[in-house]
Order: C-alpha cells, then structure tokens, then sequence
C-alpha cells in the first residue's frame, strides 16, 4: 500500500527540519521563520532495500598536485568582473540580491547584452516580466541590437528541458529564483520547498552542461536573502546589490566567492541610460564636499582591495525634552557610535550626554570597518567646537575603549589615495607594536601619527 505525503516544517533561516511546528528554531535560534511543506515518501521498493543503488566507490586523491585557476568569461562590465574575481566561471552558481527596485535586474540585463555581443550565447529566462518589457528595457538602456535570446516561464521543467536542447550556452540568467516554480513540489512558488528544489535542479544542470548560472534573489526587510539559508551554502558566489533609492550609487558587494575575493565591491551610479561604471568612486564621493564646515571628516577607507574617501558628517544639538538624547546614523553602527560618545566623555571630558547627535556617511555607502573610528571622533569633536577640520586632511584609525588609537590593517593603499586625490595631511595611528615597518608617506603628503583620542582636542577647546 503506498504511502501518503506526509508534512514537515522547515526553518526558512538555516534549512533545520522539525516534525511540528515551534515558535522558535533551535537550531539558530531564529523566531516564527518555520514553514510548512509536504514531503513524497520514497517508493516501496525503495523502503525494503530491494532496488535501491548501492553505490560505487569514489576515487580518493592525494593533497598535493597541481590546480590551474579556473578559466574566466569576462562580462565586459569592468566593476562586476572585479567583484566576481575576473569574471564568470563555467559551471558555477552566482546569487545576486537585492532590495527591489535597486537594479539588479537592469545590471544582469546589461551584463548579458554585453556578452552577448561579444559572440557568447547567453539566455535571460524571466519569471516577472514579460519579454515585450524586456524588449523596453534594453532599448532604454541602449542595449536593444544584442543578440540575446529571451523566454518567460515559471516552470523549471520546461526551463531545464529547454536548456537541454540548446547548444553553447555559456550564461543563463533566471530572474528570479522566488518565481520558479516546479511541479513536484507541493507548494507554491517562493516557498522554502520551491526555492530549494528549483534551485537544486538548475544549479544540477548548470555543473553538468557546464555554463555559468546566474540567479537573482528577493531579500527581506531585515537585508537577506528571501528562501532558505541553504540556498547560500548551494551557489558558488553570493553578491549583495545595495544602496539608497534617493542616492544615485549602487554598490555590488560580494559576501561569499569560491574563486574570488569577499567582501570586494563594485561602485556603480544610476543613470536614465541604466548603471554606469564609477572607476573613481573616491573622487564621485567627495564631489560635492564643501570645505570648512564643522562637524566633517574624510576618512580613508578600505572596502575589498580597493581604497575609498569618504565624506563622514556629525551634528550636534542640544536635546529637546526629558527623554533619552536622539542617536540617528546613516551609513555607519549604532552600537559603535554609542561606544565612542562614551569614550569621548569619559576619556578625553567631551560632555555629549545632554545632546542629540546625528551621523551620516556622505554617499549612501555603508562603512563596517572600525578603522572609520578616529574620522568620526574628528568629526563629533569639530562638530563640538565648532572649529573646521582641515579641507587636505583625511583620518582612519580603530579607538579603544581607553581612548588609545589602534592599528588598521593597509596603512599604505589608504595614504596613496589619499595623495592621489591632492591631500596634505592623514591622521593615523602611531606605530609603537615591536618591528613594525614605519609607514612611508608618498610625495607630498605629511603624517599626524596620534597616540589617544585626547590628540585630536585642540588645547584651547572646553572640556567641562
């Protein structure tokens, strides 16, 4: 007698698997992220042992041995081969998500139209738009003559079946992966169960054929990827599209890369023609910078191998009312900025507590590093004293919680940018660790090497 469907609940975050549902997953301790979905039991013959494959033994290898870099399909968009490592690699996975509306969509289109002109067969398989709407958009874009080849559907078995057939596929886009939608799951399109097993089964078909697979994923509105989490561990590259829909930057960053780099990013600006390349996105930031205004600082960031100014701005106002002080950041966290009002007051006698302050990342960039510490103490303190920091001078350094200014990592790539953007001055730590290298600054541009916080208060400044 065969066996019926039966159902499980699988946890949306991490992909653990419970019999009944629970208001919180043990497995990563997420909250109401379990969905239902139904599993087909295996066949009979399957469940008395009688036909079931026994296997044949794998080949073994040793470590050592020669490995060739995997070969690379550039896309002919300098920025994206940067965050992919030089370009796309045959039979591998990449995911790009985004929050709608970003461009992620109009980036692969451009991408494909690229190599599609190059002479690669390259196929865009959308389950959103139409391919009449895909038609307007490459002619808006400037792109509507590439020899791209378009189809919409849902169906991962006619995709798969279509894939099959053609020939000399290098790159197959699906946009998106929440839309596909396969008939042996019982469940509707973007759900746990659908999104795994559609991937599973395109991402099976791209290794074997050999092309190179591009898939793009919704995200939530905390930031990541709608879809199990598994889905992340499947593909061989994650890239995040990210940036503010007022501001005209994109930054395409990579959080997971088998044959690249992380956390390297691509700067692209939105345009009426679509995204355009930012070769110089230091110069693109500090464009609109006006000089002598307190409460600003540039600081010299990293982001990947590639080194970025950025403007950072502070502002003080005295709170209004009883409750707590506002604390508003754009751009930068929270918690850090938090850290380093307090490190401000209790070791360099900066009264902050009575003030509102609010902190924003010129741009729309989002900076994680901690060496961006010391630009934003220089720009809470001019902001404080109203006195102006230097228009040629740049900042980077990590605070400590006793004020003392601590090592970041590529002092040298920071200050060469800094030089090759006219600046005269960098602010940085001094460097007292046992044999390290003194940093030698490039022509033209002078070395402030502080030691605590307490530097950057100039002698005449109120500290009561």
């Amino acid at each position: 007698m065969a066996k019926k469907p039966f159902r499980q609940f699988v946890c949306s975050h991490c992909g653990a698997v419970y019999p009944k549902w629970v208001g919180q997953c043990e497995a990563c301790g997420e909250w109401n992220t379990l969905e239902e979905e139904a599993v087909e039991p295996l066949a009979a013959s399957s469940a008395r042992g009688g036909a079931v494959h026994k296997g044949r033994r794998v080949k073994l290898e040793g470590l050592e041995g020669i490995a060739k870099p995997p070969p690379r399909i550039e896309t002919g968009i300098v920025e994206l081969d940067r965050v992919l490592g030089g370009g796309l690699v045959p039979a591998s996975a990449v995911l790009v998500g985004g929050d709608p509306g970003i461009g992620k969509s109009t980036l692969l289109l451009q991408a494909a139209c690229k190599l599609a002109s190059k002479g690669e067969r390259v196929l865009y398989i959308s389950g959103e738009e139409a391919a009449d709407q895909i038609r307007l958009r490459a002619l808006r874009l400037g792109v509507g003559k590439a020899r791209l080849d378009l189809a919409a559907s849902i169906n991962v078995t006619d995709i798969v079946a279509t894939l099959e057939a053609e020939p000399d596929v290098k790159a197959v886009v699906i946009d998106s992966i929440q839309t596909m939608w396969l008939e042996t799951v019982d469940s509707a399109p973007g759900t746990v169960s659908q999104v795994r097993a559609c991937a599973f089964e395109l991402i099976r078909l791209a290794k074997r054929r050999g092309f190179s697979l591009i898939l793009v994923g919704h995200v939530t509105k905390e930031g990541a990827l709608a879809g199990p989490r598994v889905l992340e561990h499947m593909v061989d590259a994650v890239m995040y599209f990210e940036g503010d829909r007022g501001h005209q930057f994109r930054i395409l960053r990579a959080a997971k890369n088998r044959f690249g780099a992380t956390d390297e990013i691509g700067v692209f600006a939105m345009t009426d023609r679509g995204l355009e390349e930012v070769s110089n996105p230091s110069a693109l930031f500090l464009a609109e910078r006006r000089g002598n205004i307190a409460g600003s600082a540039v600081f010299a960031g990293l982001e990947g191998t590639r080194p970025v100014l950025l403007e950072v701005q502070a502002l003080l106002s005295p709170k209004n009312g009883d409750g707590a002080p506002r604390r508003a950041v754009v751009g930068w966290d929270t918690g850090r900025l938090s850290m380093l009002l307090a490190v401000l007051e209790s070791r360099c006698g900066l009264k902050l507590s009575g003030m509102d302050v609010y902190l924003n990342v010129a741009g729309g960039l989002k900076v994680a590093e901690p060496a961006a510490d010391l630009a934003v103490a220089a720009a809470l303190i001019s902001a404080a004293s109203g006195v102006p920091t230097s228009s040629g001078e740049v900042y980077f350094g990590e605070v400590g919680l006793s004020g003392e200014i601590r090592q970041v990592a590529q002092a040298d790539a920071r200050l060469k940018e800094a030089a090759k953007l006219g600046f005269e001055h960098a602010v940085l730590p001094r460097r007292i660790a046992r044999g390290s290298a003194r940093t030698k600054p490039p022509e033209g541009l002078s070395l402030k090497e502080i030691g605590h916080l307490s530097d950057l208060i100039s002698p005449d400044m109120d500290a009561d």
